[in-house]
C-alpha cells in the first residue's frame, strides 16, 4: 500500500505499486512480482500506464477516455487502434470498488483525519481487520 498526499493523483504512483505486487505461489518458490492482469478505471487511461503494462506482458482492461477516443478519431489513419477493452473482466472491479466503499464508512479514513502516514495506515489496517472478521 502507498499511500500519498490527497492532491497527489494516483496514476503518477502507478510503477510503484505495480513494483510492489507479490502474488504468492499455491507451492514453494518466490511469490510472482508480475499479474496476469491489471483492471483499473478510466483515470488510469494513459499512454505512459498502457507502455508500461505492455512492456512487462500484463494484459490492461482500462477504458478508454472520451477525450482520447476523439484525438484518436479526429487523427483519422493516424490515429492507431483503440487499445483493446474486455467488459467481462472489467466488470469484476467492482469488487474493489466495494471494498473502498466499506473502508470509506469509517470516519475517520474518509475524512483523512489522521497527520502522519503511519497513522492513517495503522487505521486503514484496523478497519481491515475488522471487517475481515465480521464478514
Amino acid at each position: 500500500m502507498i499511500i500519498t498526499a490527497g492532491n497527489v493523483n494516483d496514476c503518477t504512483v502507478f510503477a510503484q505499486v505495480m513494483d510492489a505486487i507479490t502474488i504468492p505461489r499455491a507451492g514453494a518458490g518466490r511469490p510472482r512480482t508480475r499479474p496476469d492482469r491489471v483492471i483499473a478505471d478510466k483515470a488510469y487511461s494513459s499512454r505512459a500506464i498502457r507502455t508500461h503494462l505492455r512492456s512487462r506482458n500484463i494484459t490492461a482492461t482500462i477504458p478508454e477516455r472520451i477525450d482520447q477516443q476523439d484525438g484518436r478519431l479526429r487523427r483519422g489513419n493516424r490515429g492507431g487502434r483503440p487499445p483493446l477493452f474486455d467488459p467481462a473482466a472489467y466488470r469484476r472491479r467492482n469488487v474493489v470498488e466495494r471494498c473502498i466503499n466499506r473502508l470509506k464508512q469509517w470516519r475517520g479514513i474518509a475524512t483523512r483525519y489522521d497527520k502522519l502516514t503511519r497513522n492513517y495506515q495503522a487505521g486503514i489496517t484496523l478497519v481491515s481487520t475488522l471487517l475481515w472478521i465480521h464478514a
